[in-house]
């Protein structure tokens, strides 16, 4: 959406329709769960073996960054797509290419399905216990920060217009020249974390 005209018309319906679905739905849920029971008695914390495991992954998909050992396989995958018939972008993208903010908004509403970490996060919030209208602006505020990635480039194409699309390129540029390193380091990071962390709940 960045990249095509009247950017900011398309990013504020997508927005808007992501908005919708994921603040009612969560509300919706956070609600149930409260009168369900379930956020009083859920567990949230992964037993040893399971961090160990995610330890252990995180520092597979290091080293094959890290060795370039994924290079083959993306090659093969380019080969093989080579070799098929170009069907062009996927329909949501074909429809987001045509200018409208209605159908970005449909496609914002309909793609923002809640994830394994947004319900998490209202597990978390239905814990608190706040009154109804904390938990619904507290819903609203994680909602605005789960979004920022499309709200920071909307507000940069509506303030300052003409610098963002440089700034974008800028910044593709320099992502597609440092992102395996970037990457490297953060999985080994997180790896060794999680195989310590493992490794001391087996232990204690």
């Amino acid at each position: 959406m960045m990249l095509l005209a009247n950017p900011v018309r398309l990013m504020l319906g997508y927005l808007l329709g992501a908005l919708m679905t994921s603040i009612t739905l969560g509300i919706v849920i956070v609600y149930e769960l409260k009168h369900s029971g379930v956020v009083n008695t859920a567990k949230h914390t992964l037993g040893p073996v399971a961090t160990l495991t995610l330890g252990v992954i995180a520092l597979t998909v290091a080293f094959v960054l890290a060795t370039g050992r994924d290079e083959r396989v993306v090659e093969r995958r380019r080969a093989r797509k080579a070799a098929k018939p170009d069907k062009g972008p996927p329909r949501w993208q074909r429809a987001l290419g045509k200018g409208s903010a209605r159908v970005t908004f449909a496609v914002g509403a309909l793609l923002t399905l809640p994830g394994a970490s947004y319900l998490a996060g209202l597990t978390r919030i239905g814990k608190l216990h706040y009154s109804t209208v904390g938990t619904v602006a507290t819903i609203v505020l994680f909602n605005l920060i789960m979004l920022a990635l499309l709200e920071v480039p909307l507000l940069c194409f509506i303030f300052a217009p003409d610098w963002t699309p440089t700034a974008i390129e800028r910044a593709k540029a320099w992502i597609g020249r440092h992102w395996r390193r970037f990457a490297t380091r953060f999985l080994a990071g997180i790896g060794a974390l999680l195989v310590i962390k493992g490794l001391v709940q087996l232990l204690s």
